[in-house]
């Protein structure tokens, strides 16, 4: 299961419409590792200046390593932290999470391309 949801996030789904800050808590709290990547990410992005940030650490564990394939994954959990977070996501391999701010269209369009993908691989990253 992708999170931990609590009876009253369910029963706000259930009557229609829920929250997008009570869904990110819901994504913040199921997925701290997730979380913690790209929230750093967002931070070091916004210390800096730059037009992206990005993890090229694996993930300690495979419990990690998919606490960020789930969230990055989805549509609905990507969209909200892209909107919290005002930034948008990009995801390569297995841990490769970048962050951009939403004006770095040529950076993020670089980065989603089939060249930066094939030259991100390695041989350690074929299993991840």
């Amino acid at each position: 299961m992708s999170l931990t949801v609590s009876n009253d996030l369910l029963d706000q789904a259930l009557a229609g419409e829920v929250d997008d800050e009570a869904f990110v808590a819901c994504v913040r709290d199921s997925l701290p590792y997730a979380w913690s990547v790209i929230s750093e990410l967002v931070e070091e992005r916004d210390r800096t200046g730059a037009a992206f940030a990005d993890n090229q650490t694996p993930p300690p564990d495979e419990a990690a390593r998919g606490q960020l394939l789930r969230c990055l994954a989805s549509d609905a959990m990507r969209g909200a932290l892209e909107r919290h977070f005002g930034m948008r996501l990009a995801f390569q391999n297995c841990h490769r999470v970048a962050v951009f701010d939403p004006t770095a269209t040529e950076a993020l369009r670089e980065f989603v391309t089939p060249r930066a993908q094939i030259l991100n691989q390695k041989p350690e990253l074929v299993d991840c």
